[in-house]
């Protein structure tokens, strides 16, 4: 004897249940299984490596352990980082010696002058505040800043000395932009004086007439003290003139 219809729709509403919790685990079980994607790794001297004609701006980069920090701070900070990246040809257009005149506080300065603590676009250079800080600003209590400038075709960095336009972009994605230049960027504050030593706090300065002024009281006794024994000898010779003449 068949079964009633409702008891049929009963079953296959019980069938259709089953189905659907089978499928609803087998589908979140992939899902936790499935690996969270991982975070991008930083490597700019592979960056600049795989791009090619950088080799002596990566060779700074690993002497001066700023590859290291390019990386860490790239892969940690918020604000992601961006670096302006000379060619080899740049550095053989510089005046023999450049290099090897700098100091070796300097040469740091220096790879750290072409690397921003923050991550620009090319369209955010249009609306950037100048001078734009570097890694090297506020050494030596100065401002080892950039100044950029942007049209609509063109991006023209400074440093005072040098001024070029960005040629390529090398990287673009957050949190490392990468730019090519033509020319070193030589930063302005290499051709200034040193700023004048700050004194320190509670120390008397000293002047050149400072010695003469000390003993200017001194001088000013000795001759009241001449003074006085002069008179004095001239009160007693009139005194022995008188006596003389009386006898």
């Amino acid at each position: 004897m068949p079964p009633p219809p409702c008891s049929a729709l009963l079953l296959l509403s019980l069938a259709a249940l089953l189905l659907s919790a089978t499928a609803a685990k087998s589908s979140s079980s992939d899902d936790a299984a499935a690996p969270a994607p991982a975070s991008e790794s930083i490597n700019i001297t592979g960056i600049l490596d795989k791009a090619s004609q950088y080799t002596y701006f990566i060779r700074l980069l690993n002497q001066n352990q700023a590859a290291v920090q390019i990386d860490s701070q790239s892969e940690t900070s918020t604000d992601g980082m961006t670096v302006f990246a000379p060619t080899d040809n740049a550095f053989n257009n510089l005046p023999a010696g450049t290099l090897n005149n700098l100091t070796s506080q300097q040469q740091i300065q220096l790879v750290q002058y072409h690397i921003c603590p923050k991550f620009y676009s090319l369209q955010s250079f249009q609306t950037v505040s100048n001078p734009v800080r570097t890694q090297a600003s506020g050494q030596d209590n100065r401002v080892f800043g950039l100044n950029i400038s942007a049209s609509a075709n063109q991006v023209n960095v400074s440093s005072g000395i040098v001024n070029v336009a960005i040629n390529n972009v090398i990287r673009k994605d957050f949190p490392l932009a990468i730019y090519e230049v033509d020319s070193v960027l030589i930063p302005f504050e290499f051709s200034e004086a040193p700023p004048p030593a700050v004194a320190p706090s509670g120390s008397r300065p000293h002047s050149r007439n400072s010695g003469a002024a000390d003993t200017a009281p001194a001088t000013e006794a000795v001759r009241g003290s001449a003074s006085k024994i002069s008179a004095g000898v001239f009160v007693s010779v009139i005194c022995l003139i008188g006596y003389a003449w009386v006898f």
